[in-house]
């Protein structure tokens, strides 16, 4: 017979192993994302034989991501995070298979597809993170969250930097060139794969929902409060910043490469600027518990607006653009981190999987879109007039910022 649990039943340490396991897979999963991500973009530039396609890869991954997040969260509704995450995994690993097999064929419809199913992986990270706020404490929330979002780091870091071996990989196995890197994607995913499925024991969502009937009554009354103002400005701030940072990063490695750097030089740049985006959120979402999440936010918006006008003023010069990727990715971070928190701590109730399944599909819209567009837009204004009009989402946050401040004072007053 299962045992039921309450609210006082669930041990200390679970949560410490649910993380622990969350931050293994996500170390996994961010090596086959990195590696991958890395020259999406210039294989999709190879296969269509013109630059205009360069920003497909990233279009969609993040449309296939966006396609997931409901579905994962909705199995996760009924079966749990455990295999919601390990079937997420499992498509991306496939996804990496069906990529190399696209490069060989030469075949572009193949490898968009390929590229939408890789996504899949990219839906399970961000799922990760609001599955480590299943069981955790209110007042640490951003903090494990954070965590999880880090553990990506070493991953997605190492991934751009194995580009090189990757090709002697691809050179190894006979495979067409630019494809060595979907193999070790491939692995790593199955790797993650296997640790959800074994890590991920009990399962932190199975444990969240047995709680006492009068601890998940008053959870409901408080979802029912939500105000949907900040609700939405939230799920706002996570979809312009994650749009404008795929928009610049996917079309970075094309810029740099039509510059004449070389591939190990634009590895080394995606690689920093991964480390932004990972590599200091357990900071971010330390301070988004203490200061607040509008001030983390608003931070993170200041970091965005400084890397676009580094890359619209000296976009020519190589080591500008590693400089503006790297601030590129700390405003990523900020802002992403302390808007997923503030959503955790919106929806608790038992609309949270909807509503955490909404906003991944949301932010991945988002960047699907700015992805999609900024091939094009690099194309017609340039390197320079990409990072401008980037800018404009930037300043929309910024602006409701202040509307959710100035509402949050006057309720307070």
């Amino acid at each position: 017979m299962r045992k039921t649990w309450r609210v006082t039943d669930i041990p200390a340490g679970v949560q410490g192993r649910v993380v622990r396991a969350l931050v293994v897979s996500q170390v996994l999963g961010g090596l086959g994302v990195g590696a991958a991500v890395s020259i999406g973009s210039v294989l999709a530039t190879a296969v269509a034989g013109s630059p205009a396609w360069a920003g497909a890869g990233a279009t969609l991954t993040t449309l296939g991501a966006a396609g997931a997040a409901i579905p994962l969260a909705r199995l996760a509704q009924r079966r749990g995070r455990r295999p919601a995450l390990a079937l997420g995994a499992t498509i991306a690993a496939i996804g990496s298979l069906i990529t190399i097999a696209a490069a060989g064929l030469g075949s572009f419809p193949l490898l968009l597809l390929s590229f939408a199913m890789l996504g899949a992986g990219s839906a399970v990270s961000l799922q990760a993170r609001f599955a480590a706020t299943d069981i955790a404490s209110a007042d640490k929330r951003g903090r494990d969250l954070s965590i999880v979002v880090w553990s990506t780091t070493v991953g997605a870091v190492a991934g751009p930097n194995l580009l090189g071996p990757g090709e002697q990989l691809a050179a190894w196995l006979h495979l067409p060139e630019l494809t060595g890197p979907f193999v070790i994607a491939a692995a790593a995913q199955l790797a993650a794969t296997a640790v959800y499925l074994l890590g991920l024991r009990p399962d932190p969502l199975v444990l969240s929902r047995a709680r006492s009937t009068a601890a998940t009554q008053g959870v409901t009354e408080a979802a029912k409060e939500a105000p949907r103002p900040a609700l939405f400005f939230a799920i706002g701030t996570i979809a312009l910043g994650h749009a404008v940072m795929v928009s610049v990063m996917s079309m970075t490695p094309v810029h740099m490469t039509m510059q004449g750097a070389a591939l190990t030089i634009v590895g080394f740049t995606i690689s920093l600027h991964i480390a932004g985006m990972f590599a200091l959120s357990p900071l971010f979402g330390w301070a988004s518990d203490r200061l607040g999440r509008i001030p983390l936010i608003l931070l993170g918006q200041g970091l965005l607006a400084s890397s676009l006008t580094i890359l619209a003023v000296s976009g020519e010069d190589n080591t500008a653009v590693t400089i503006g990727l790297v601030l590129l990715g700390l405003g990523w971070s900020a802002a992403t981190v302390s808007a997923s928190a503030l959503v955790a701590d919106l929806v608790t109730g038992p609309s949270r999987l909807r509503v955490q399944g909404r906003t991944d599909m949301v932010m991945n819209i988002a960047g699907a879109t700015g992805g999609g567009f900024a091939g094009p837009v690099l194309a017609l204004v340039g390197y320079s007039g990409l990072a401008i009009g980037a800018g404009a989402f930037v300043l929309a946050v910024v602006v409701g910022a202040s509307v959710i401040f100035a509402r949050g004072r006057l309720a307070a007053a």
